[in-house]
């Protein structure tokens, strides 16, 4: 067994027994490893010590009981192994930026640090070959785009980060579907997108969403994003349901794209990535990230292959 295996296989023993004492010591000698070979092997892989990822992953299950149940507060606290009301409260306060009493009260949106798949990055998969991993099936392929796609949406800038937070991207969305009808010359059975990009803050990534339209015609209230023609890496993939898509298997397929697809086969992309979503059924959900190969990556691609 690798020695990224039995870390994964630590994962999936803490997401099963968040509501339980877990140790250290415990976990290391699930993986075969000394504890201070685990602990710097875990920081390597999650990019997070131990015990801070089992902290976020406990405050993660607990902001859904927070909403979906009635129990008290500090019963809820308890039940993810925090000791007291105190506790729990500054530790959901310090990565959410509100307290669990005002979230239960108002909720808002919240991103999560999710549970990783290890295994996708040491997994190279061929174009064309889906990929299957947990929660996730992904498949890689190269497209031309011939013709420019026009949207018009909203957009925000927000911070860039891995960190627990409140979701402002998931209520840029929501305002954005609030607003939506208004937008004229829709293109029917047209995609809606979401584009990240850097911003000119540094450290915050500019987002755009929005609806395809037939034209870059004037929107009153809304602006436009322009999908560029040329040559393009897209990962389709798919999830039991809209959620998991939007959440973990999109938070999976864009980590498998930038450290292990795109760096591996050597491919040099423009600095923006856009989310193709298709139209869902409850059967599942389906969407696509593309990726634009950057002019000079293509012309010395050309030029190999000329030679």
């Amino acid at each position: 067994m690798e020695s990224w295996e039995s870390v994964q296989q630590t994962l999936d023993f803490i997401e099963k027994n968040l509501s339980e004492k877990i140790g250290i010591e415990q976990l290391s000698q699930m993986a075969c490893l000394s504890p201070f070979y685990y602990q710097r092997l875990f920081r390597r892989l999650v990019n997070k010590p131990v015990m801070e990822y089992i902290k976020l992953r406990r405050l993660a299950n607990a902001a859904e009981y927070l909403i979906k149940g009635s129990d008290r507060i500090i019963d809820v606290g308890l039940t993810f192994g925090f000791e007291n009301h105190e506790t729990f409260t500054r530790a959901f306060k310090d990565a959410y930026g509100l307290t669990p009493d005002s979230y239960r009260k108002q909720p808002r949106p919240l991103s999560h640090f999710i549970k990783p798949d290890i295994s996708m990055k040491y997994r190279l998969i061929d174009e064309n070959v889906p990929l299957v991993a947990n929660g996730i099936v992904l498949e890689v392929s190269h497209r031309d785009l011939l013709v420019p796609r026009v949207f018009a949406g909203l957009s925000i800038d927000t911070e860039f980060s891995d960190n627990p937070s409140i979701d402002f991207l998931a209520e840029l969305w929501h305002n954005f579907h609030n607003k939506k009808a208004n937008i004229s010359n829709l293109k029917q059975n047209g995609n809606e997108i979401g584009v990240g990009s850097p911003s000119e803050k540094a450290g915050y990534l500019s987002y755009f969403v929005g609806a395809e339209i037939e034209s870059a015609k004037t929107q009153n209230g809304f602006i436009h994003f322009e999908m560029p023609i040329g040559k393009y890496v897209v990962c389709a993939f798919e999830a039991e349901d809209f959620h998991q898509l939007t959440s973990d298997a999109l938070n999976k397929a864009v980590k498998y794209m930038y450290d292990t697809w795109l760096l591996k086969n050597q491919i040099k992309t423009e600095p923006f990535m856009a989310e193709l979503y298709s139209n869902n059924s409850p059967e599942g959900a389906a969407m696509e990230i593309w990726f634009k190969i950057a002019n000079d990556y293509c012309e010395m691609e050309s030029k190999n292959n000329v030679e």
